[in-house]
C-alpha cells in the first residue's frame, strides 16, 4: 500500500470511517448524480417510441412545465412524436362530482385491455383555488387498472383551466398515441364549467347520469347534453335499476328535443352499473357504430381537422398571455397599476389599455 492511502486510511480510522462505509457512500453519490442527469429529448422520445411509461411519463412532465428550458426540450419531442399520433379513438367522459367517473373508466378500461386494447387514461383532478394544490388521487381510486400492462395512467391538476382540463393535454394525447395506445380516454373534473375543451380533443363525448338524484332534469336544463354522443346513466344495479330504466326514458325523449348533430349521429342513451360490469360491453359498441358511422361520412376526418386549426389557435393564445405576462416592462408596472384599480384611481378598463399600450410599444 502507497504511502498516501495508508495516511487516508489512517486519517478514516481516527475518524471512525471503515472502508465499507467510503464505498457505499460512494455508490450513493453516483447514483444521486445518475438521478440528476436528466434524459435528453431524443432519449426521451426512443423510450417512448418503444412503450416504456417512464420515459412517457417524463415527457408528459416537460409539457406540463413552464420552465422555458422545459418547453423548448418539449417541442421537440412533441415534432418527433406527431408523425406517429392520430391512430387512436379519443373518448371524453365527464359528469358530475359523485356519477363514478372514475370507477366507471376502470370497469370500462379494463374491459377494453380484455379485448386487447392499449388505453391511456388522462384523468383531471380540480385544483383548489386557494392553496392551487390537487390531489390527484385517480391512480388511488383505479387499483386495479392501474395493475394493468396495457394501461396507462396520468393524473393531472387542472390548474386555472375551466372545464377541467389539464393545461398540456392535447400534447399528452399525441405522447400517449405515439407510445402505442390505441384508445384514450380524457376524465374531466365535470363541475358544470365549459366543457367545449374536452369536446374540442375527442371523437366521442361521453356524459355520465345517475337517477334518483333530480339528475334527469338538470340534465335536460344543461346545454352539455347538446354536446353529448351518449349519455350512460351509471350505478345501474340493486335498487336503483329501475330508477335508472326511467331515467332513460326521460333523456331518451329530451335528446329529440335537440337539432340534429352535424354528424347526423343520434345520440344513444345506455345504462351500466361499474359494480356489476352490466352494460358496459353495450356502451363500447355504441362507440364503435359511431365511429363506423362517422368514417363513412367522413365526419370524423372533418373533426379531427378543425380541431387541430382550433388548438392552433388557442396555442397562440395561450403563448401571448404568457408573453405579455412575463414582459419586464409590463412585470415592472402589474403591482402598480393593479393598486391603482383597487384604490379607485384608474378604471379597469383604462388600466388594460395602458398595459397593452405598452407591451405593445416595447
Amino acid at each position: 500500500m502507497s504511502s498516501s492511502n495508508k495516511q487516508a486510511g489512517s486519517l478514516n480510522e481516527k475518524a471512525g470511517i471503515s472502508s465499507p462505509e467510503i464505498t457505499n457512500a460512494s455508490a450513493i453519490c453516483q447514483i444521486k448524480n445518475k438521478r440528476r442527469q436528466q434524459p435528453s429529448a431524443e432519449e426521451l422520445v426512443s423510450g417512448l417510441l418503444s412503450g416504456n411509461r417512464t420515459a412517457l411519463s417524463r415527457a408528459i412532465t416537460l409539457i406540463e412545465s413552464t420552465n422555458p428550458e422545459h418547453t423548448e426540450k418539449a417541442n421537440k419531442i412533441i415534432k418527433e412524436c406527431l408523425p406517429k399520433a392520430n391512430k387512436s379513438i379519443r373518448i371524453g367522459i365527464t359528469g358530475v362530482p359523485g356519477v363514478g367517473k372514475s370507477t366507471f373508466i376502470e370497469a370500462f378500461g379494463t374491459f377494453l385491455t380484455q379485448l386487447g386494447k392499449k388505453v391511456a387514461v388522462l384523468a383531471v383532478d380540480p385544483s383548489s383555488s386557494l392553496s392551487h394544490g390537487s390531489i390527484l388521487g385517480d391512480k388511488t381510486r383505479m387499483e386495479e387498472l392501474v395493475k394493468d400492462e396495457n394501461a396507462f395512467i396520468r393524473p393531472s391538476a387542472s390548474g386555472e383551466t375551466l372545464g377541467g382540463v389539464a393545461r398540456k393535454t392535447r400534447e399528452s394525447i399525441i405522447l400517449c398515441e405515439a407510445a402505442g395506445f390505441d384508445t384514450i380516454i380524457i376524465e374531466t373534473v365535470g363541475v358544470g364549467q365549459s366543457e367545449t375543451a374536452v369536446h374540442s380533443m375527442v371523437d366521442f363525448f361521453l356524459l355520465l347520469k345517475i337517477s334518483g338524484a333530480g339528475d334527469e332534469l338538470q340534465g335536460i336544463k344543461r346545454g352539455i347534453m347538446e354536446m353529448a354522443d351518449a349519455i350512460v346513466i351509471n350505478k345501474a344495479d340493486g335498487d336503483n335499476i329501475k330508477k335508472a330504466n326511467l331515467a332513460k326514458v326521460e333523456f331518451n325523449r329530451a335528446l329529440h328535443l335537440f337539432p340534429s348533430k352535424k354528424s347526423t349521429w343520434q345520440p344513444k342513451v345506455t345504462t351500466c352499473s361499474s359494480v356489476t360490469k352490466e352494460g358496459i360491453p353495450e356502451v363500447w359498441e355504441t362507440i364503435l357504430k359511431y365511429f363506423e358511422m362517422t368514417h363513412e361520412n367522413g365526419f370524423f376526418q372533418e373533426k379531427r381537422t378543425e380541431q387541430n386549426q382550433f388548438w392552433m389557435m388557442e396555442t397562440i393564445n395561450e403563448q401571448l398571455k404568457s408573453n405579455f405576462y412575463n414582459r419586464p416592462e409590463i412585470v415592472s408596472q402589474l403591482e402598480q397599476i393593479k393598486k391603482a384599480v383597487q384604490n379607485n384611481e384608474i378604471s379597469p378598463f383604462a388600466a388594460a389599455q395602458l398595459l397593452l399600450e405598452k407591451y405593445f410599444k416595447a
